[in-house]
């Protein structure tokens, strides 16, 4: 399996972001961004590469899921 490269010969960062809580009673647009991460179900892992807007999003649903770094 070969690994995605950015410029410069380095590989490519990626966030592993679990969902750990439920977005029920939280707003609609929380709600669209678990599912735009990709996340459906409690308990649910996405690889995701690390950049701005994924972290933008992660950040406005911290309290709902939880994020590590992964080489």
């Amino acid at each position: 399996m070969s690994e995605s490269k950015v410029a410069g010969g380095q590989p490519e960062k990626k966030l592993r972001i679990t969902y750990v809580k439920s977005s029920i009673g939280y707003s609609t647009r929380q709600k669209a961004t678990i599912r735009a991460l990709g996340l459906r179900h409690l308990g649910d892992v996405v690889e995701q590469a690390d950049t701005p807007v994924i972290r933008g999003m992660v950040h406005k649903v911290r309290h709902l899921v939880t994020v590590e770094e992964v080489a």
